[in-house]
């Protein structure tokens, strides 16, 4: 999945606890033991919201890409 995102106008009646509460009921079912996603370090209601819901952010890692020209390069 790329994002989850909800219309402003549709925030605040439940829909991303609902989505987030199916994807960590599938999570337990599946026997995982963590759900990890991405946010950027900006969206600070996005944030809030996870925290919220319990979720904590990781220390020490930083998300990488490699992409265009150099993903190209590395391929050879």
């Amino acid at each position: 999945m790329e994002d989850v995102f909800i219309v402003p106008e549709r925030r605040r009646h439940g829909i991303g606890l609902a989505f987030f509460r199916a994807l960590a009921k599938r999570a337990v079912e599946g026997g995982h033991a963590w759900m990890e996603w991405n946010v950027l370090d900006w969206n600070e209601p996005a944030i809030a919201f996870y925290r919220r819901i319990g979720a904590v952010g990781r220390v020490e890692w930083t998300d990488q890409r490699l992409s265009g020209d150099a993903l190209k390069a590395l391929a050879g």
